[in-house]
């Protein structure tokens, strides 16, 4: 009776239980995203060193260069109407990183709500892993600074009418020496940033098959940028460039 009863229950139809596969899908898609928009900011950031670099060019080198960006398209588009597009897809890239970066967080939380009683040491627990929070924090707030300062001209010494050289100058003069400082710890934060999260979208876009060769491409990138961006306020800042 018994064995009848218990094949009786295994007959019965079983409540769906939500799929691990289609949460693991899900986090892929995130952890895709998380890579696609990560590459758009490479670009920009690769992009805007450039730029910048043409400063020791000098004021009128570096004038017509951003003078340029707002020209480029015209006039198939308004004027400052690419240059507005690019912005707009920087803005959308930059909330579509955070927010998989965000949902990604929680999900591992809530997937392991008690530690483990061991730390187990993991090859991805480097110094750059365990600051990528609060590094994202000290980005947000520089990039927010950055914008008032350099762009908009709010917060800076000569304000918005001046010429994008005297801007520049002026926001990492020797007597401002705590922007040039606060501003190389934030390039430092996105080195380490950069470093981590290029070698996370290589494994998350499959094409990670030579770890220690990707891993140096990952580091060098990353430090040639954050040499790059931090050659200009410091050249400011000793008088190198005036």
């Amino acid at each position: 009776m018994t064995a009848i009863i218990d094949r009786g229950r295994a007959t019965e139809p079983v409540t769906p239980v939500p799929s691990r596969r289609r949460r693991r899908a899900s986090s892929n898609s995130l952890k895709a995203v998380m890579a696609v928009s990560g590459a758009v900011l490479v670009f920009f950031l690769v992009a805007h060193m450039a730029g910048n670099l043409k400063i020791f060019a000098g004021a009128e080198s570096f004038n017509g260069y951003a003078a340029w960006l707002r020209e480029v398209g015209y006039p198939l588009l308004p004027h400052r109407g690419l240059l507005t597009l690019l912005e707009a897809g920087l803005v959308v890239a930059i909330g579509a990183h955070m927010w998989s970066a965000i949902v990604l967080t929680r999900r591992a939380a809530h997937a392991r709500p008690v530690k483990y009683a061991a730390k187990v040491k993991s090859r991805a627990n480097g110094y750059a892993t365990r600051t990528m929070r609060w590094g994202g924090v000290i980005i947000f707030f520089f990039v927010i600074y950055h914008l008032l300062d350099m762009t908009f001209g709010v917060t800076n010494p000569e304000g918005h009418d001046a010429t994008p050289f005297a801007r520049m100058v002026a926001g990492f003069e020797p007597a401002r020496w705590y922007i040039t400082v606060f501003y190389v710890i934030s390039v430092v934060m996105v080195g380490l940033h950069l470093r981590h999260g290029l070698w996370s979208a290589l494994q998350t876009l499959g094409v990670a098959r030579r770890y220690p060769v990707l891993k140096a491409s990952a580091a060098v990138v990353s430090g040639l940028l954050t040499i790059g961006f931090l050659v200009v306020p410091l050249a400011i800042t000793f008088g190198v460039v005036k």
